[in-house]
């Protein structure tokens, strides 16, 4: 098993990467301002069942595949920025949602199958997300301690619930400052530039590291 040393040292790894802004953050916080925490959570479903394909994958050996086919790592991470460039496109292009006389205002939402789509493949083609589980989890599996396959579980279970608890975290925070966010349409300006800006900022990245 896992020792309780490595364990918190994983731990607290993970809540630095989370903590850092990334495509995933902005996903969650976008669809959370403007479709709310219910659509949040959709998102970060899909990001949820990514992780775990990417731990799984990791734990297969796929990850080294994409470093020794340089070819296949590319038209991944093409297909990622693309992507990622799209849906900054679209979030740009999005309208803007008045609130008149302070009446509630009905904000056309996206079924919560396709929110769960985006955020799967807004992490499933990001191939560093792969290349960063193959390269974290196996510095903290010690195989003197206990089968490799079992320490591989754990890590990856609690890579997956720390994740969740910060998509959580990002999706109710979001949705409580929403109705303040559609009041002011200025703010709602300033929203869409910032995480289209952030979005592109990922695809360029992701294309050009």
């Amino acid at each position: 098993m896992v020792s309780a040393h490595l364990l918190v040292v994983f731990i607290a790894a993970l809540v630095v990467v989370y903590a850092v802004p990334g495509p995933d953050m902005a996903l969650i916080l976008q669809t959370s301002i403007g479709q709310g925490a219910r659509r949040g959570f959709a998102a970060a479903g899909g990001l949820a069942i990514s992780r775990a394909t990417h731990v799984t994958l990791s734990a297969c050996g796929v990850a080294a595949l994409l470093r020794n086919a340089p070819w296949l790592y590319e038209v991944v991470r093409y297909g990622g920025a693309a992507y990622l460039a799209w849906i900054a496109v679209q979030i740009f292009r999005s309208p803007v949602f008045a609130l008149p006389d302070g009446a509630a205002q009905e904000v056309v939402q996206r079924p919560l199958r396709t929110v769960f789509v985006k955020g799967l493949l807004t992490n499933l083609l990001n191939p560093k997300a792969l290349l960063f589980c193959s390269v974290l989890l196996p510095q903290f599996v010690r195989p003197e301690t206990g089968p490799v396959a079992l320490q591989m579980v754990v890590l990856g279970g609690v890579l997956l619930a720390i994740g969740a608890c910060f998509d959580a975290i990002y999706a109710i925070g979001a949705a409580r400052i929403a109705g303040w966010v559609r009041a002011h349409p200025l703010a709602q300006t300033v929203q869409r530039w910032t995480f289209s800006a952030a979005l592109i900022g990922f695809a360029l990245r992701l294309s050009l590291d």
